[in-house]
């Protein structure tokens, strides 16, 4: 965990740092300020050392997720006390409420769509990051966010909250998706480190039945119609990978009762008891099956389908599926 993240963590210790000293020259004798600044000197002493990251007690590494969230972190799950297992409880159940706050609606209905998602945790936290963006003075306009990040835990969850924000942001202007989503891989490269990245479908929906979407890297969209079903492969490398990656979009006409159905790999790469793999084939004999009902029936028919095929196994891995019918 030091030889990766080191570089980005000890300026940001740094700053903390001088920060806390300026607050404390106008506050001197502050217990708290004190105490806090004390811890930053420890946690910078031991990156000198080589020792940062690893549990004082058993000297194994600490969690990565809780390390991002808290580089002062000094004790593993293993080894913290009661009182401190009961705290970091109660903030992941905070973590899971301001989360949940942020998600948009489960089901939504604007001029020419129909759409409805689920999304299901593995965990308290999630980082698959799911979101739909109406801009403010333009009801026709519907933009969905899509995605992924890498790892799990609370240093997903915070990314992914890193993640929207960033796409909230950059919708306060009028842009070409390929555009949107190229300006947010600069800027989550810019702030995320280096080890982490997301993948994401970024859409454009319009009244007429025309989507511009751009695929960085996330799981093939299906398209759903009479004919079948077909896959709408990726147009670019997952966002924070390249910092000056470049990105195009794949323009996409939808006949009334027609969806795109997105889905993050943790519905299709779950595992029975035996190992099988739950796949894609799967999901699209689902979704062939019951493509006549409506996005949010449709949705509990695929999760209906994946909890039969697990039995009882647990699941692993964060899931969320969403629908976008046209409607007329």
């Amino acid at each position: 965990m030091a030889s990766v993240n080191e570089s980005f963590l000890r300026p940001q210790l740094l700053d903390r740092k001088e920060r806390l000293e300026r607050a404390l020259a106008t506050t001197p004798g502050e217990t708290e300020l004190t105490d806090l600044l004390a811890s930053v000197d420890a946690a910078l002493a031991r990156i000198d050392d080589g020792s940062y990251g690893l549990c004082r007690t058993c000297h194994d590494p600490i969690e990565a997720d809780r390390l991002l969230a808290d580089p002062l972190l000094e004790f593993c799950l293993d080894h913290l006390t009661v009182a401190q297992q009961r705290a970091l409880q109660e903030d992941l159940e905070r973590a899971a409420r301001i989360q949940r706050g942020l998600l948009p609606d489960a089901n939504l209905v604007v001029p020419g769509w129909e759409v409805s998602y689920r999304y299901l945790p593995a965990g308290p936290v999630s980082g698959d990051y799911c979101d739909l963006v109406r801009p403010e003075g333009d009801v026709d306009r519907l933009y969905f966010m899509f995605g992924d990040v890498s790892g799990k835990g609370v240093a997903a969850a915070i990314l992914m909250s890193q993640l929207r924000a960033i796409f909230r942001g950059l919708l306060g202007t009028e842009r070409a998706v390929e555009r949107l989503v190229g300006d947010a891989n600069r800027l989550f490269r810019e702030t995320a480190l280096s080890p982490y990245f997301a993948t994401l479908v970024c859409g454009h929906a319009a009244p007429a039945g025309d989507i511009e979407l751009c695929n960085a890297g996330h799981c093939p969209p299906l398209l759903l119609g009479g004919g079948g079903a077909r896959t709408v492969d990726p147009t670019g490398f997952p966002l924070g990978v390249f910092y000056a990656a470049s990105y195009r979009s794949t323009r996409l006409t939808l006949r009334p009762g027609e969806s795109l159905v997105l889905y993050t790999d943790g519905l299709t790469e779950a595992n029975d008891h035996a190992g099988v793999e739950y796949g894609v084939e799967r999901l699209v004999g689902v979704l062939l099956g019951a493509r006549d009902r409506a996005p949010r029936d449709l949705a509990a028919a695929c999760l209906a389908d994946l909890t039969t095929f697990l039995a009882g196994a647990p699941r692993t891995d964060d899931i969320t599926l969403m629908v976008i019918r046209r409607t007329v």
